[in-house]
């Protein structure tokens, strides 16, 4: 919401000035945006890295989906059932959205909107069976 109020002084009249309310921020999970070099045809694209804290962070992993962005999911640190949960919550989102969830590594996931194709196997890469060049 905002409020429009009217500020006067003494000696002038000033037009009326736009405040925006403080709205108390919840803590949100590490989420680190990398934006991708626009191309010719002016669309971007953004990948999100979120490492969730809690079972309520799987909101805003949705949320970002449905604003169709990419996430890189990092449960390193978390206790196993909360990360189960937190799968299981981004899984369903994904599959309603028919978006493609794939693990990088143990801890490690990708989660695309239905815009994004995910081309590849990230275990044969990541394991050392597929010979991608400048990975080693």
């Amino acid at each position: 919401e905002t409020k429009v109020s009217k500020l006067t002084s003494r000696k002038t009249k000033s037009a009326p000035v736009e405040e925006e309310e403080e709205r108390p921020r919840k803590a949100s999970p590490k989420i680190t945006p990398i934006k991708q070099a626009r191309r010719s045809s002016g669309a971007g694209m953004e990948v999100c890295v979120i490492k969730p804290t809690s079972i309520e962070d799987g909101r805003e992993i949705t949320e970002t989906l449905l604003a169709n962005r990419t996430v890189v999911l990092n449960l390193e640190g978390l206790d196993v059932d909360i990360a189960q949960r937190i799968i299981d919550f981004t899984s369903g989102s994904c599959f309603a959205i028919s978006g493609n969830l794939q693990k990088i590594s143990q801890y490690i996931f990708i989660i695309t909107p239905a815009s994004v194709d995910i081309s590849g196997d990230f275990q044969d890469i990541f394991n050392g069976s597929v010979d991608v060049p400048g990975i080693r």
